[in-house]
């Protein structure tokens, strides 16, 4: 159980930033004896932080929910629908295919591309559609361990926009709908996920809060991307050693 909960915890902490929460999880989950597949678990702790946005941007929601902000909720939809037919295909042979060290080497690959594309930001004169829809491509591609969500998302939504605290705002309002339907899976799959991990989406959901609001406060003095650039490589690093090991 106290394993788990650290893997919450590192969820909680790296959901927001531009690095990938899932690829950390896995990662650190090498180190533990864990009761299912690692890339379940690394899924799943993000409904820990789903509740997290769910009550940090209450107010957002309630505008999308009762319609009163349908510009947004026309974007979620697409983004939503997006990602998930993305992200299904992928997910089946990853969680087959990835296991042990290979996991390892994929975690590894993820996070150096996550680095590499997040430098790589260019305004496009695109429309709102277009831009959902390249948000949601990049969304579903995240469920690759290490390749950023939140990473991919804010590099989707830089294309257009130049507000860093509304790409970061709107980005994780994408996660919600996403995380929802994945961990709805994932139960329909394994039931007993919840009443082994819940101590672990406690520990996501209080870090993630935590984290999350000391993230936004600070968001204008953050350089991201150097950030990324620095952590993923290491991270990289990190995975190519334990795969020679």
């Amino acid at each position: 159980m106290f394993e788990y909960i650290i893997l919450g915890v590192l969820q909680g902490i790296f959901e927001w930033l531009p690095i990938s929460s899932e690829g950390v999880v896995v990662l650190a989950g090498q180190f533990f004896r864990a009761d299912f597949n690692l890339v379940d678990i690394a899924l799943f702790l993000h409904l820990g932080t789903f509740f997290a946005v769910l009550i940090y941007f209450r107010r957002d929601w309630i505008k999308i929910l009762t319609f009163k902000n349908k510009k947004m909720l026309k974007f979620l939809s697409i983004t939503t629908i997006v990602a998930l037919a993305v992200s299904y295909p992928i997910y089946g042979a990853i969680r087959n295919i990835a296991i042990g060290s290979s996991l390892l080497i994929l975690v590894g690959f993820g996070l150096l591309f996550t680095a590499y594309f997040s430098r790589k930001k260019k305004k496009l004169n695109i429309s709102e559609n277009n831009l959902a829809i390249i948000s949601g491509v990049l969304q579903g591609l995240a469920v690759i361990p290490g390749l950023s969500r939140s990473g991919a998302t804010i590099f989707g939504l830089s294309l257009k926009k130049d507000n860093s605290l509304e790409i970061l705002k709107t980005s994780y309002l994408m996660s919600g709908p996403v995380v929802l339907a994945s961990s709805f899976y994932l139960l329909l799959n394994d039931s007993s996920l919840v009443l082994v991990m819940w101590p672990a989406l406690i520990a996501s959901f209080i870090v993630g809060l935590l984290t999350l609001s000391i993230l936004l406060k600070f968001a204008k003095k953050i350089d991201f991307f150097n950030f990324l650039l620095l952590f993923s490589g290491l991270c990289f690093a990190g995975a190519i050693i334990g795969f020679l090991i």
